[in-house]
């Protein structure tokens, strides 16, 4: 017997049951997927032989580092590429990417995005939002964006702009942002890949991936991706890395990437990893885990909110590519109220109110719970939006499922009992 709802109303507690019941099949279904998942990052780890030493670290340059040789080569089995450049100098997924793009893009080229505008931080980093100040426009780069057509790509539109445009980078983004269409699952973007193709086979094809990481058994790389990026404080570090990102990828556009990030002549071959490198190490290692904990506690979330009469994305049966779930309150103040309720049931800053406010990056007001162990880590269980209609949160990660549940349990008590 446990206690831990034992404040709770018998209503309540009726449909939680119910919302365990409901979800138990697919919750063992999840444990599968860490099992693959966990086999594979376990074999590459005895692939590289990794020893103490190579946790280590090094100072200065940090030159003939053979840990962080050995992590990158890790990641590259993983993800099946011929390179990886993975390194804690990444301050954020935002940066990670911005390092890729301005890697491979020269003054003159176009990107095109085929899944709809990105997200708001991307926008500063393209130019089409902020002050375009050292964006790829201000580097007169070219840009453009093909709306998806709900859920879809709109291959017709994406297929004329291609030919208009003679892109030499096409993004497609996998998780959904602060959109309201569905992230996309490793076989959706198979399909868009294999178009792309039919219609410029030299055309870069780079994948972001925050979020997305061992969510399924297959990562976008393994379907044609060229390139991909994501952060060390997402999925792949699981909840370990307290800094980093990584970019995976053909050798060629890897090294591109490693001269944005530190400087011609240099690229991967200094940058030190100083106390940072066992924690990357145990984070890829815990990540299948982790990332597991995190969609069943979003399968949770979604269940117990759509038996509460809420709209919510995706449904809780429907299969996971990320970490992401969202719930349409179509009111302000119930929306920040579930985020002081996410605050209140986290480990870290729990008597810290949550109040909508400017962030950088963005162009509404942002309301954001988000009581981690590690600042801003979004494979940690967080919450948050931009306050505007329909007034959607979208939350995402949880190091264990039971605190997800505990947390949003307590927040349904507050809202809805």
């Amino acid at each position: 017997m446990t206690t831990w709802d034992k404040e709770f109303p018998d209503k309540l507690k009726e449909v939680i049951k119910k919302t365990d019941q409901q979800i138990s099949d697919k919750l063992s279904e999840i444990d599968n997927r860490v099992l693959d998942n966990q086999d594979k990052v376990l074999t590459a780890f005895r692939n590289e032989g990794i020893d103490e030493s190579s946790l280590l670290g090094t100072t200065g340059y940090g030159d003939d580092d053979r840990g962080r040789d050995q992590l990158e080569a890790i990641y590259a089995d993983v993800f099946k590429t011929e390179a990886a450049l993975v390194r804690p100098q990444f301050v954020s997924g935002t940066h990670t990417l911005a390092t890729a793009l301005f890697g491979m893009l020269r003054p003159g080229n176009n990107l095109l995005y085929v899944t709809g505008e990105p997200y708001d931080t991307m926008q500063e980093v393209v130019g089409t939002a902020g002050n375009k100040k050292g964006s790829l426009i201000d580097y007169k780069i070219g840009f453009d964006f093909v709306e998806m057509i709900g859920d879809k790509v709109d291959f017709a539109t994406m297929e004329k702009k291609i030919k208009e445009q003679t892109p030499k980078v096409i993004a497609i983004q996998r998780s959904r942002g602060y959109s309201t269409r569905k992230s996309l699952t490793v076989a959706e973007i198979a399909e868009i890949i294999k178009h792309i193709r039919s219609v410029k086979p030299d055309a870069i094809v780079f994948v972001d991936n925050c979020y997305g990481e061992f969510s399924e058994t297959i990562e976008p790389t393994e379907v044609g991706a060229d390139i991909m990026a994501g952060s060390l404080i997402k999925n792949a570090g699981g909840g370990l890395a307290r800094t980093g990102g990584y970019i995976v990828g053909k050798k060629e556009l890897v090294e591109l990437s490693s001269y944005r990030l530190t400087a011609p002549g240099i690229g991967d071959s200094e940058g030190a990893t100083i106390d940072r490198q066992a924690e990357m190490f145990q984070g890829f290692f815990m990540a299948p885990r982790v990332t597991g904990n995190a969609i069943k506690g979003a399968i949770f979330e979604a269940a117990i909110f759509e038996n509460l009469g809420l709209n919510v994305s995706p449904k809780w049966n429907e299969d996971r590519t990320d970490l992401i779930q969202t719930i349409t309150f179509n009111d302000p103040e119930k929306m920040v109220q579930f985020t002081k309720m996410v605050q209140k049931f986290s480990p870290i800053d729990s008597n810290v109110l949550p109040i909508p406010s400017p962030m950088s990056g963005y162009e509404d007001e942002v309301v954001m719970a988000a009581g981690t162990f590690v600042s801003g880590a979004s494979v940690e269980f967080s919450a948050d939006g931009p306050m505007r209609a329909p007034y959607i949160i979208y939350i995402q990660g949880g190091l264990t499922y039971e605190h997800v549940k505990i947390a949003i349990s307590n927040a349904c008590k507050e809202l809805f009992f």
